[in-house]
């Protein structure tokens, strides 16, 4: 709906010493264009990040040994894709054994270039100079911060925890020799990182690192095809390079390969999980299959809930509408399963581009861009509306009116695939302060359950006749995973490591009312109010 943002999607791959692939497109004999796969499959993550994109390469016969290209803009936008001889010429520049690549949305930090990554620090000795990429976000940010600040010569030219994991990483490499012992540096790093992390790192060494954090916030795949390592944030970009075998990455385990071979190392214990839920039902590719669950048949069993709890009369005139494109799977399970028909009612202009990426300006206006009622479809129907998530609500009151007014339904009855968000990600998702929350107005259990009569005074808010939202139980129903191996802290506000609890005792004390002149979420505040804590 342009109210829910992910921060962004990594891409990593290496060709070892080995004869060349060419099962795999679009792979060619030479083992150079490999580093062609990270465009096409930064593409395939299109929906994790529209706002910028970019690789770095590996060649040991370049003087520049890491070589970085990256731009604002879309995947197509950054490389050209749409004018061959400058994407030809991009790649050219590009090639090399092995690469990373990354697409961005930010949840801090500014929209500029220097913003983009991978980010790339240079040194003079090779075992130093790196770059990397990272997809998550580091809830104890500020007071890394603040331990860098006042050591009295350092200064950050970003506002953005990707730099301070620049600096952290820089300081880990210090005591190495000329062989990095890349277990150690990130078995130390974790012991300072709270929060969601997974990294991708190239060293002018010819070093790749794929690691992800011990909680497993966010989703990491990885493939190998004789000598082909490739990892990506989802399975689908690697299933359609034609990779099989996919596996999801332990959290707490690294891939380090390079000459001698690809091998899977653990860095830190993880003791439990905190997978994000909202990948299932939000973020992800619906082709993807994340942590041996599909991501399609998650939003279908979604769907599936709702239809159980649905009370309202159905007759020939009673359809089931989603709002496009990522609460589709669950409509369609949800109209089966009562017996209507799930028909689309909601056209999305896809030229107009996500509304988050054109900034804060009116939501509404945009929601009225982006999707088309169809009056010979809604006309004098009984609408069941059914939709992913409820941020801020703005899109959604835009929707109900056009719907009524412009499609001529009779009711519009809103289904939400989703419990209410009553709470702040600080890990990675870009969710409004609590006091900004559109649930958060209305309940009156602080574990985020709602009842009939506050779910009817929201839909009188949003001028729908009805609304209905899962109980928190159905998320772990419709994932297949058990409540403790999942991250639920915006629908239940229990936050799985110490300082993300902390940042949500910040706002729920008035911390960013207190900011609100400058609209400063929890985690843009000083450090004093966090701790640190190894995840």
């Amino acid at each position: 709906m342009g109210e829910l943002n992910h921060e962004c999607g990594v891409a990593a791959v290496y060709h070892a010493a080995g004869p060349a692939v060419s099962t795999l497109a679009p792979i060619s004999g030479d083992i150079n264009s490999v580093t062609r796969m990270i465009p096409r499959m930064l593409l395939d993550m299109q929906n994790r990040g529209q706002l910028a994109a970019g690789m770095t390469s590996f060649h040991p016969g370049r003087t520049a040994l890491l070589k970085t290209h990256k731009e604002v803009g879309t995947v197509a936008e950054a490389f050209r894709l749409n004018h061959k001889a400058k994407f030809e010429a991009i790649m050219r520049g590009q090639d090399g054994p092995a690469a990373i690549g990354h697409v961005r949305y930010a949840t801090c930090g500014g929209a500029d270039r220097s913003y983009a990554q991978p980010f790339e620090r240079e040194h003079g000795r090779t075992a130093k100079w790196f770059a990397f990429a990272f997809n998550g976000q580091l809830a104890n940010y500020q007071e890394l911060k603040q331990e860098l600040l006042d050591q009295g010569d350092y200064h950050l030219k970003r506002d953005t925890d990707t730099e301070i994991l620049m600096h952290l990483l820089s300081h880990e490499l210090q005591g190495e020799g000329l062989e990095t012992d890349w277990q150690g540096v990130f078995s130390r790093l974790a012991d300072r990182l709270d929060g969601a992390y997974n990294i991708v790192l190239l060293s002018a060494k010819g070093d790749l690192i794929v690691a992800r954090d011990p909680l497993g916030f966010r989703p990491l795949c990885v493939a190998e095809h004789g000598p082909l390592f490739a990892a990506a944030s989802e399975s689908s970009p690697l299933a359609n390079l034609g990779f099989q075998n996919i596996r999801s990455l332990e959290p707490g385990t690294m891939v380090i390969a390079n000459r001698t071979g690809v091998r899977t190392e653990r860095f830190a214990a993880s003791p439990r999980r905190a997978h994000c839920f909202f990948e299932w039902i939000y973020f992800a590719n619906v082709a993807s299959t994340l942590d041996d669950r599909s991501v399609y048949l998650s939003r279908a069993t979604l769907g599936e809930e709702l239809a159980r709890l649905e009370d309202v009369p159905l007759d020939p005139e009673t359809i089931v509408v989603p709002v496009p494109d990522t609460a589709k799977a669950a409509a369609d399970a949800m109209a089966f399963a009562l017996g209507v028909r799930s028909v689309e009612g909601l056209m999305r202009n896809r030229y107009v581009g996500r509304t988050f990426i054109e900034g804060t300006a009116d939501r509404a206006a945009k929601a009225r861009l982006k999707y088309t009622p169809l009056p010979e479809v809604l006309a004098g129907k009984r609408v069941l509306l059914v939709e992913d998530s409820i941020v801020r609500s703005t899109t959604m009151r835009a929707l109900v009116h056009e719907i009524r007014d412009r499609g001529g339904a009779r009711e519009i009855h809103l289904r939400v695939a989703c419990p209410p968000i009553i709470a702040p990600c600080f890990y990675g998702i870009d969710m409004s302060r609590r006091d900004e929350l559109f649930a958060t107005k209305f309940l009156n259990a602080p574990d985020g359950r709602i009842s009939i009569e506050d779910q009817d005074r929201m839909a009188q808010e949003l001028g729908a006749d009805s609304l209905r939202y899962l109980p928190v139980e159905a998320i772990a129903r419709a994932v297949s995973m058990s409540s403790d191996q999942l991250c639920r802290a915006c629908i239940t506000g229990q936050y799985p490591s110490n300082a993300g609890q902390k940042l949500y005792q910040l706002d729920i004390s008035g911390g960013s009312k207190n900011k609100g002149a400058n609209g400063k979420r929890a985690y843009e505040m000083t450090a004093s109010s966090t701790t640190r804590s190894a995840t």
